[in-house]
């Protein structure tokens, strides 16, 4: 192995070391740190009401007061049943990548600390939605076939794009969340958790993209910007699931199409995603396929 590769790993390790130290510092317990066992306060809404999908359209000024806090805890729990579906994706892509890989080094380590904190994670969004008593939200049978292939199949920069983008997503909304008194406590605590120990899972993602991408080829570098492209789509287009207006008594059709035409809600994504596409563009992986891909669901 040449000098510049020898560097280049004890760079990576001394990367990895820095992550798992601060993963023992500065990490949470949801079964203590959640008062699991105080009331749900009935006007506290289950999301910062600006973030609700109708929120800035005619239907939101139509709602009651009592709907818009229903529909709110409504679209908070389809969110966080779709982060228990990607994590269970990210948690085995982790474990595929790093399968009979030495475990003395500290990215092996840190890997496994990730997987211990998804897990943790998803425990957490699932006992939130038991608690708020909503049911499970999940993305359409055909997108949850699909995932069984990317999750089986996807490696490298594919693997890590993707669960750099899910992470992004959710770490933009929840920035919000946990500092606004106007939302549960137990969602304003559990997105604190969240955004703190994610924003090391981003970090530790973005130097494996960078890591994988090297020495690719012009053409290998445009499949996997699509590739990623594809599962943001996915992803966004499944936070909010349309059953979440059954809860409220809303036509389905009707609210989709307001949320179709919310200038609210795009330009909320795309300010929040603005850092996410400023590293993709650099690692090259903005190309004008992905850009079309990132544009419908307002991502750019």
């Amino acid at each position: 192995m040449t000098a510049v590769g020898v560097a280049g790993q004890s760079a990576e390790q001394d990367f990895s070391s820095r992550l798992l130290e601060s993963s023992q510092t500065l990490s949470y317990d949801p079964m203590t740190e959640i008062d699991w066992d105080s009331p749900l306060p009935e006007d506290q809404y289950g999301l910062s009401p600006e973030w609700s999908t109708l929120y800035g359209t005619p239907l939101w000024d139509e709602l009651t007061e009592q709907q818009r806090i229903t529909l709110t805890r409504h679209e908070v729990c389809s969110m966080m049943s779709t982060g228990i579906w990607f994590e269970m994706i990210l948690q085995q892509m982790i474990l595929r990548d790093q399968y009979v890989k030495n475990p003395a080094n500290s990215e092996f380590q840190f890997a496994l600390t990730e997987i211990a904190d998804e897990c943790r994670h998803s425990i957490m969004f699932a006992r939130i939605c038991q608690k708020l008593e909503v049911p499970a939200y999940l993305p359409s049978k055909l997108v949850v076939e699909l995932a069984r292939g990317f999750k089986t199949l996807a490696t490298g920069e594919v693997a890590y794009g993707g669960t750099l983008v899910a992470e992004e997503v959710l770490d933009v909304v929840q920035r919000d969340f946990m500092r606004d008194d106007r939302v549960l406590d137990v969602v304003q605590t559990s997105s604190k958790i969240h955004v703190v120990e994610e924003s090391r899972h981003m970090k530790f993602a973005r130097e494996e993209i960078k890591e994988h991408i090297k020495g690719k080829s012009t053409l290998q570098r445009h499949f996997s910007a699509a590739l990623i492209a594809v599962v943001a789509y996915v992803i966004v287009s499944s936070l909010v699931s349309p059953k979440v207006y059954d809860s409220i008594g809303m036509n389905r059709k009707r609210a989709m199409e307001a949320v179709a035409n919310n200038e609210h809600r795009k330009s909320l994504m795309r300010n929040g995603c603005a850092g996410l596409m400023e590293f993709l563009d650099e690692a090259g992986l903005l190309t004008r396929p992905a850009i079309a891909l990132y544009k419908r669901v307002h991502m750019i």
